[in-house]
């Protein structure tokens, strides 16, 4: 079983960064960001109430049960209202809640035993599993933020986590959206940040993806549309596979519609 101890780290580093950002003073939180009707606002406020979702399943597991009963009554709008209604919180309290809550949860599932499996809105996950989605989160919240303001982002090797995790949605991303997953694995092959070259699947795999790690993190969040990316897709389940992937648990997610050219 994977140790969680370096994936929390990484979601420290994630966080903080993003952290150093949304605390300048000149940074507007009401500045709408790519996520129809969000703003940087609603970006925090959500990922301190996902966190908090995270600390019931890591600290008091047996309360999660509830907290599905919550979201299924709440129908598709349940993340959309607790975005809308934490970004109503003043900006010190909220920045405030969200740094105690992600310190909170890293202590949490620091102290989960290994192998043991935490509750979640998808499949049950291990806390380096769990550590590794936040971090797909935090990471892709990030983003639109970082687009909103119009500020460059250089990529780290953290996005391996996301990377990892996009991969290992493949079958789940088919699912939500109705369709039988393909039955053998794909070849990914993604060029990191540093220049190496991450692989997942089978060297012989008929269908692949290949392309730098950025671009398809960005595609498996739905952060950027396949077309506004250089990744390249051989086979047609692969190529479906890039359209619809998602590497966050829920409903199927509306994407990005692809940019506009001259």
């Amino acid at each position: 079983m994977a140790d969680a101890g370096p994936i929390l780290a990484d979601l420290d580093a994630e966080s903080r960064e993003l952290d150093e950002l949304v605390a300048r003073a000149d940074v507007d939180w009401s500045t709408p960001t790519p996520a129809q009707g969000w703003t940087i606002a609603h970006q925090i406020a959500h990922l301190a109430w996902t966190d908090a979702r995270a600390l019931i399943a890591a600290r008091t597991p047996d309360d999660f049960p509830a907290e599905l009963r919550r979201a299924a009554e709440g129908g598709p709008g349940y993340i959309d209202d607790a975005a809308r209604d934490g970004a109503r919180t003043p900006r010190a309290e909220l920045l405030a809640a969200w740094r105690r809550g992600r310190a909170d949860l890293a202590a949490a599932l620091a102290a989960v035993p290994e192998g043991r499996r935490l509750p979640w809105y998808g499949p049950p996950m291990t806390a380096a599993s769990m550590a590794t989605a936040r971090l797909m989160e935090t990471w892709a919240h990030a983003q639109d933020v970082y687009d909103a303001l119009g500020v460059g982002r250089a990529p780290t090797a953290r996005i391996r986590h996301v990377a990892h995790i996009g991969v290992r949605t493949r079958d789940f991303a088919f699912g939500v959206h109705g369709l039988q997953p393909p039955g053998e694995p794909f070849r990914v092959e993604l060029t990191g940040p540093d220049g190496d070259v991450w692989t997942w699947g089978p060297e012989d795999a008929p269908q692949r993806v290949t392309g730098d790690a950025l671009d398809f993190c960005l595609v498996v969040t739905q952060r950027r549309h396949p077309a506004d990316t250089g990744l390249t897709a051989v086979g047609a389940d692969a190529a479906r596979w890039l359209e619809i992937a998602q590497a966050f648990a829920g409903p199927p997610g509306a994407g990005r519609e692809p940019e506009e050219r001259a």
